[in-house]
This record gives C-alpha cells, sequence and structure tokens, in this order.
C-alpha cells in the first residue's frame, strides 16, 4: 500500500478534548468549503435504496462533519420523511450531543457512549457513514469494518477529503498550507469561542495541531490502489463494492458498500 500509518494528535486518548472538539469544528468548515454536502447525499441516495431502512448510522462523528447539513437535505425528499440519522464517535462531542438530543427532532440524535467504528453494535441498522474518518484505521481494522458492513448486510459509505497523490517522502508539504488555513477559517467555524480564538490567534496551538493532522490524513488517506486491496476476497454476488474519485475543489475518494436485495 501506498498509505503510511503516522499518528494524528487527536487520536490519542490524553488528547485535550476541548482541542479536537476545535479540531473538528474546523473539519466542519472545509467540508462546507469543498462542497463535501452534495457529495453526500449523492452518494447515500445510493446507498439508503439498498437499506432495509431509512436510517444513517454515522461512524467518528466528532463535530458533525457534513452530515448534520446531508440529513436536513435528505428528508425533504420524496420517501425519506422518516430518515433517521445517529452520529456516533470513540470520543463524543457532549457539548453537541446535548444540543442534538434536547431538540424536538426525535429522528436524529448522537450517542454519547463511546463506540469503535470497528465494534458496531448489531442494534445499529442502517448505512454506515465514515466521512473524513477512515484513513484513521489500520488496514487490518479497515478491512474489518468493510467485512463487518458485508455479513451484516448493511450499506456502508466511506467518504475523504484528504489526499494522497503526492509522493509518500513529501507529505509534509501541506504543513504550512494546513497552518495557514486554519487562521482563515477559523472565523467561519461554529460556535466560535474565546478559547479558540485565543489558541488560534495569541498562543496558535489550535493551527499547530490542525496542520500536523491535515498533512498526515494524506499520508495515511487510503488510495484507490490501497482500497483494492482491502476489498480483496469480500466479493460476492449479493453484495457490491464500488470505488472512485469525486471532483471538484478538491479530490476526492469514495468506497460504496451496497447490499443486494435479492
Amino acid at each position: 500500500m501506498k498509505r503510511i500509518h503516522l499518528f494524528e494528535l487527536e487520536d490519542f486518548a490524553w488528547f485535550p478534548n476541548w482541542i479536537r472538539i476545535c479540531l473538528t469544528r474546523l473539519i466542519v468548515v472545509m467540508h462546507k468549503f469543498l462542497g463535501s454536502p452534495a457529495d453526500l447525499i449523492q452518494l447515500l441516495n445510493r446507498a439508503l435504496a439498498h437499506s432495509e431502512s431509512a436510517a444513517i448510522v454515522d461512524l467518528c462523528s466528532g463535530s458533525g462533519g457534513p452530515m448534520l447539513e446531508v440529513y436536513r437535505t435528505l428528508k425533504k425528499q420524496p420517501g425519506l420523511g422518516s430518515l433517521q440519522l445517529t452520529l456516533t464517535d470513540l470520543y463524543p462531542n457532549l457539548t453537541l450531543a446535548a444540543a442534538i438530543n434536547a431538540r424536538a427532532d426525535a429522528e436524529l440524535r448522537y450517542d454519547t457512549q463511546s463506540i469503535n467504528a470497528a465494534n458496531v453494535a448489531s442494534g445499529l441498522r442502517g448505512v454506515r457513514t465514515l466521512v473524513g474518518s477512515f484513513h484513521h484505521m489500520r488496514p487490518e481494522v479497515a478491512r474489518h469494518i468493510l467485512q463487518d458492513a458485508k455479513e451484516k448486510h448493511q450499506p456502508i459509505c466511506v467518504y475523504e477529503i484528504s489526499d494522497n497523490s503526492f509522493p509518500i517522502s513529501l507529505w509534509w508539504v501541506a504543513l504550512p498550507l494546513n497552518f495557514l488555513m486554519a487562521l482563515f477559517i477559523t472565523p467561519f467555524a461554529r460556535p466560535v469561542t474565546v478559547k479558540q480564538l485565543f489558541f488560534t490567534y495569541a498562543l496558535p496551538i489550535i493551527p499547530f495541531c490542525f496542520a500536523w493532522d491535515g498533512a498526515v490524513s494524506n499520508a495515511r488517506t487510503y488510495t484507490l490502489g490501497d482500497m483494492a486491496i482491502l476489498l480483496e476476497g469480500l466479493q460476492s454476488d449479493d453484495y457490491t463494492w464500488e470505488t472512485g474519485l469525486i471532483s471538484g475543489k478538491a479530490k476526492k475518494l469514495y468506497l460504496l458498500g451496497l447490499p443486494n436485495r435479492l
């Protein structure tokens, strides 16, 4: 495989959760800038057509990414008025979870338990989504995630906005660009707290973490060739796999696993 498994700061349990939340808020802004909601709506329309129920289980949700906007848009489409969305994470954003779960919308919830994407409870049924998070998984874990979706006959949608097209020796060139990007997009993050502003512009800890994790994400991203290796032996008549690129403001990759309703 081309990818290399460097470490991302937000993967560590000791990493301060308030910084992790600040980083995931910036990722929400990046998804909006890159047009991720429109991409995901197209992919999820296809996946939901293969699902036993109108439900989405978002794994590694963080601060929600683009999925809240995607959910609101999909619910307006014919036949999806009762669509359910469950957000989950290994390190749940409890502030966001409290706000979401306090709403009157019973079909939208954020599970406050720590949920490992590699160990999804059988009771969580529906299209599984990993948005900008699949690269966090080592190959053996990534393959297990795909195999588990297939064995449980659940659709899965993997979507990545990181780019591993550069020579692997140049993974670090994105560091200064990502640092500057964090300074630029912070005013668009919601909510913007005094703490986030201070540790962005006065003491730039957040931009440093964003720069490192963003650059490492590129190096860790599974290329289409890497995905083909992960899928070896998982092909069958009752489940279809598809991978591809989506063009736009950035090169984006996707992987769809679709159970065939025989």
